[in-house]
């Protein structure tokens, strides 16, 4: 007992000399402090929201003009009313063009069908796969969520475009127009010739990969660059508050996401909250195996 005391007592003074010759020599460092787990990095700073474009009051006046005379909220029987008055008078000119009698009707005949076919073409979008599905409009349109649609062929004043109408509880909410490209040469069919003929022609806009965007406030303008998938260019006329409601109700009509196969599962790690086991581990084989129905004991010798 005499031994340890001693032993301790050294220790002691010992230790209290180590200090005291630290304190002479300037050593006052303090012991580096424990990192604080809950400290960690400062948060990310989110990037402000990007500010579009401003759209002038000239350039405003010229997206306006691919309305066409057509008006947001209007229903298929108005947009057909406006279609009919917008054919009466180019037809008319026609037949005041010739004296022709038999021609005189013919351009009656064909004005009428022109008028039917449009109106013929109304489809709603009920679940029912249409031909619409898989085509140039494919994004357009949602189902089971009050959507129609209508299209026409402009083909007047030397232009070969095609219009498409959406509806959304049979008001007309969107434009879907189909340019004519067939006139362009190959070197200026892409999208770096689509920035500079529409920023010429309307006015600077957002640029995103593929598309350009002008917001005019109580209607949005987009021209997409579809050249590598229908050889075309499109210009979306569309009202933004009726797009924000629909937005939002097609996520809440979208049917659920199927669920993985438990055979899947025993074998995958979906949330990826599992590293990979390179230990040779054969529980998921097992898994597997009894998922079949099967036994994964193996034979006795």
């Amino acid at each position: 007992m005499r031994l340890t005391s001693r032993t301790y007592l050294l220790a002691a003074l010992l230790g209290c000399a180590t200090a005291s010759i630290a304190v002479a020599k300037g050593d006052t460092k303090k012991p580096a402090a424990k990192a604080d787990p809950k400290a960690g990095a400062k948060p990310a700073k989110k990037a402000p929201p990007r500010k579009s474009v401003a759209i002038s009051a000239e350039n405003k006046k010229k997206l306006a003009e691919l309305f066409a005379g057509y008006k947001f909220g209007a229903t298929k029987d108005e947009v057909i009313g406006t279609l009919q008055k917008q054919l009466d008078q180019r037809y008319e000119e026609k037949i005041k063009a010739t004296t022709d009698v038999a021609a005189q009707d013919r351009l009656r005949k064909e004005k009428k069908t022109e008028l039917a076919r449009a109106s013929a073409s109304y489809t709603t979008f009920e679940g029912k796969k249409t031909g619409w599905d898989v085509s140039i409009v494919e994004n357009e349109f949602a189902h089971n969520t009050g959507e129609a649609m209508f299209e026409r062929w402009e083909n007047q004043d030397g232009r070969n475009q095609r219009r498409f109408f959406f509806f959304h509880d049979g008001k007309l909410w969107k434009m879907f127009v189909q340019l004519d490209v067939s006139i362009l040469p190959e070197d200026k069919k892409n999208f770096d010739s689509l920035v500079s003929v529409m920023s010429g022609k309307y006015g600077p806009g957002d640029i995103d990969p593929g598309e350009i965007t002008w917001n005019a406030g109580d209607f949005i303008v987009h021209a997409y660059d579809k050249l590598k998938t229908y050889d075309a260019l499109a210009l979306v006329i569309e009202d933004p508050r009726e797009k924000r409601e629909l937005v939002a109700l097609r996520e809440s009509k979208a049917p659920p996401k199927p669920e993985t196969s438990p055979v899947i599962k025993s074998v995958i790690d979906p949330e990826h909250k599992d590293q990979l086991n390179v230990k040779g581990d054969t529980s998921a084989v097992d898994a597997v195996i009894k998922a079949q129905g099967g036994d994964s004991t193996p034979p006795k010798k």
